[in-house]
């Protein structure tokens, strides 16, 4: 269809960039923005002849980082852009011959960390100028692909199966952070499997110990587990563990570390003995002690957590003394188990995550909490953001992790005037804040960490 023989796009479509090898991407159309922009990852530039080139990685559809294409171009230029959200970055420029329908051409692409958003491409309005007329109404005007056409032009970057045979024991397979393991092994060539936590059953026999599955299925042939258990399933899900691990199946977390992390008085206690610095913490029975259990942390403002609290629920801040021997009381008037623990103000409701993996610091973001909360959780509208933690901070998150006993671990740390201390640890951190903060691949580095325990090679 033609407008005044320009070409009618849609507000979404299809190009393809025969130089990088990218046989299709979609691009979200967007006269709003002046320069097109292109998902790339791994971004290094280097010198040939004359000239500066850049080599960078694509991963060019949206829910498959495991198609990963290596491109390299001229560079072009470096610009300043600044984001929807008001944020101004340097990106580098290439350009190089785009198509989309039938219409080939030179495009400016900068390239950008694009994980984040719904679309791998956006196509702005320097690619339309008298070339197309945007009708915002309709999609893939110019150009459609089917599934089927999709797969085969990428059927030569999907690795066969000859891998190890990884269960994600978790509950619910479309968390994005489940999503994101399951697909980074999958990319690595391994074969996964999803196991609901409450879907399995054991058999518990000297002779012939088996864990099954709904419908009888016998789930004998794992070559590890993957546990990401909610804290609601956390015995039962633990058990299961112990029975894997019992059947000569790989771990990535055992059950006993599992266990531990999520017992906060007991790991307080493990913190303290091993010389890891934690606010003041308190932790008593009878209502009796609450008046020297308050001063005993420093007196309000303080912190009330419940023993079992996770994502920042059953977390209670109270602003005065009074308050806290109100919530304190009432918590134990019910037998609920609680901690007391000094308020650091200095740290602006701001934290640190670390993500530890076999002993080592892989990603680090800040947390900062929502105007008017004083705890920076992402499940509460906190806002996430890269940062260079320091060498202390990074021995105490991978002492933190070794003392529990966690390959895997979401590491809590706050900044205060007595140096950091930690706050907690998670045995089943959440993957996609820090990977839309950091930009790594931390699925990956998770498989990567199993291929490494149990010496596989291809």
């Amino acid at each position: 269809m033609k407008y005044k023989n320009l070409d009618i796009i849609g507000s979404e479509e299809w190009c393809v960039f025969e130089d990088l090898e990218i046989p299709a991407i979609k691009a979200r159309v967007d006269s709003g923005a002046k320069t097109s922009s292109i998902q790339a990852n791994n971004i290094k530039v280097y010198t040939k002849g004359a000239h500066e080139w850049v080599k960078f990685e694509v991963n060019p559809l949206q829910d498959n980082r495991g198609i990963n294409i290596e491109c390299r171009a001229r560079l072009v230029d470096r610009r300043t852009v600044k984001s929807s959200s008001g944020i101004s970055e340097e990106r580098y420029v290439i350009k190089t011959p785009v198509r989309v329908g039938d219409l080939t051409f030179d495009i400016e692409l900068t390239l950008a960390n694009r994980d984040t958003m719904e679309y791998r491409m956006l196509l702005g309005r320097e690619a339309l100028n008298e070339r197309f007329v945007v009708n915002p109404a309709v999609s893939f005007n110019v150009k459609e692909f089917t599934v089927k056409e999709i797969n085969e032009k990428y059927a030569s970057h999907f690795k066969e199966k000859t891998g190890l045979k990884i269960a994600l024991l978790a509950s619910n397979p479309l968390l994005y952070s489940n999503k994101r393991i399951m697909e980074a092994g999958e990319a690595l060539g391994h074969d996964m499997v999803f196991l609901n936590v409450e879907h399995a059953y054991m058999k518990l026999d000297a002779n012939s110990p088996e864990i099954r599955y709904r419908g009888g299925n016998i789930l004998n042939e794992f070559d590890a587990i993957i546990p990401r258990i909610k804290p609601a399933v956390t015995f039962y899900g633990c058990a299961l563990i112990r029975q894997f691990d019992n059947l000569g199946v790989y771990c990535l977390n055992s059950a006993e570390s599992i266990t531990q992390s999520r017992d906060k008085l007991f790991a307080s206690q493990l913190f303290s003995k091993n010389d890891i610095h934690i606010p003041i913490t308190g932790f008593a029975k009878s209502p009796m002690d609450t008046k020297d259990l308050i001063r005993m942390v420093n007196g309000a403002p303080l912190i009330i957590k419940l023993l079992e609290s996770t994502q920042g629920k059953g977390v209670v801040l109270a602003e005065t003394n009074k308050a806290a021997e109100s919530v304190i009381n009432a918590f134990k008037s019910v037998q609920t188990n609680i901690l007391v623990q000094e308020f650091i103000k200095e740290a602006n409701g701001q934290d640190i995550r670390c993500f530890v993996v076999n002993g080592k610091v892989v990603a680090s973001m800040q947390r900062q909490a929502e105007k008017g909360e004083f705890r920076a959780n992402l499940h509460q509208g906190g806002k996430a953001s890269v940062i260079k933690i320091t060498s202390e901070e990074r021995k105490l998150a991978v002492k933190a992790a070794k003392v529990l006993n966690l390959a895997v671990a979401g590491v809590d740390i706050i900044r205060s005037n007595k140096g950091p201390l930690l706050l907690e640890v998670n045995s089943s951190p959440g993957l996609e804040g820090i990977e839309n903060a950091t930009g790594k691949d931390i699925a990956n580095i998770m498989i990567r960490a199993i291929e490494s325990k149990i010496k596989f090679s291809v």
